[in-house]
């Protein structure tokens, strides 16, 4: 039975009635669960490899998921020559990133993306440019990509985002701390940076690709989430290894088990090296196998990309009109 874009579009994309979600509060550090979480490197690596071929979506069907995609991208600029101009270009692209010509000719309501994603300096002229469209500032904080720096000038550079404006603090761990098994000192080191978020949602960057093992990646997780990460994230992007689908996996299956003890939905961020469209979908079809609908919602599950978005323009263009358009025609910024 066919699908028309209008009906898939809603499935993937309809604003869905509002659900108030407990904030994971977190809960002290249970070491044995910690050290009694394992990872299966080959079973991991044979799941993740089947994963693309096994759910693929055409037609009306991949441009209702890539939309869905938009919706869930923190559009990012964390370059050191970014200027104010250049945020609010890319926060005028937020709050239109697919042009209007193609929505109408998709005959679906505009969306926008999850969230704009900033150093700290770039904040006040992004929280500008977003006023009024209800697309939150998130901003890299605690050293960000290395976090070496002190721990009080992490935490003060947390404190400064939020007064600033950031709705939403994307930290980096202390690698050294999983990489020499010190839990308890990556769970203080959490818990303080949640309560220096307040009341902003807070993201917690693994660096998966230099934690060493994907068992790491697993024990990691949770003590984060136990923290009380609100998210927790793959890399910073700027790692010479960046998301992978063993990874997301390792990480998806930690937080739904962190659900089914807990009852706490955290959210899931892949970020660095996503940059086609099709690699999105399989995401998200990975993402929704292991925990279900409720985490395609942008307040549970976010794409950190910055070239991401102009590969989806490009499909959804060539949906509607049988060409592709070339890249130049899409900048983010």
């Amino acid at each position: 039975m066919s699908v028309d874009l209008h009906t898939a579009t809603l499935n993937a994309t309809a604003q869905l009635p509002q659900v108030t979600e407990p904030r994971n509060a977190g809960l002290p550090l249970d070491l044995n669960w910690v050290l009694g979480a394992q990872a299966n490197t080959s079973a991991i690596e044979r799941r993740a490899a089947t994963i693309a071929s096994r759910r693929s979506v055409k037609k009306t069907h991949q441009a209702a998921w890539l939309l869905k995609a938009v919706t869930c991208i923190d559009l990012t600029t964390l370059s050191g020559d970014d200027t104010a101009r250049r945020v609010g270009r890319l926060c005028a692209k937020a709050r239109q990133p697919i042009s209007a010509a193609t929505l109408r000719a998709l005959d679906v309501e505009p969306v926008t993306v999850g969230a704009v994603c900033v150093y700290h300096e770039m904040i006040a002229p992004a929280v500008d440019a977003l006023r009024g469209s209800n697309i939150p500032v998130a901003a890299v904080s605690t050293g960000f990509p290395a976090g070496l720096s002190p721990l009080p000038l992490r935490i003060a550079e947390i404190e400064q985002s939020v007064a600033a404006g950031a709705a939403e603090i994307d930290i980096v761990i202390s690698r050294r701390h999983v990489l020499e098994a010190n839990w308890q000192a990556l769970y203080d080191e959490m818990r303080s940076f949640r309560a220096a978020c307040g009341d902003a949602h807070v993201k917690a960057i693994l660096a998966t690709g230099e934690l060493g093992s994907l068992r790491n990646v697993a024990r990691a997780s949770l003590v984060c989430m136990m923290g009380g990460a609100d998210f927790i994230k793959t890399s910073t992007g700027k790692e010479s290894v960046n998301a992978t689908l063993p990874v997301t996996l390792v990480m998806l299956r930690a937080i739904r088990d962190f659900y089914d003890r807990t009852g706490y939905r955290v959210g899931y961020k892949p970020a660095g090296g996503i940059s086609k469209a099709k690699d999105a979908i399989t995401y998200l079809a990975l993402v929704k196998e292991e925990l279900g609908g409720r985490w395609l919602r942008p307040d549970l599950f976010r794409f950190g990309a910055s070239s991401l978005l102009g590969d989806i323009e490009r499909q959804l263009e060539h949906h509607v009109t049988g060409n592709y358009s070339a890249t130049y025609r899409h900048p983010t910024s």
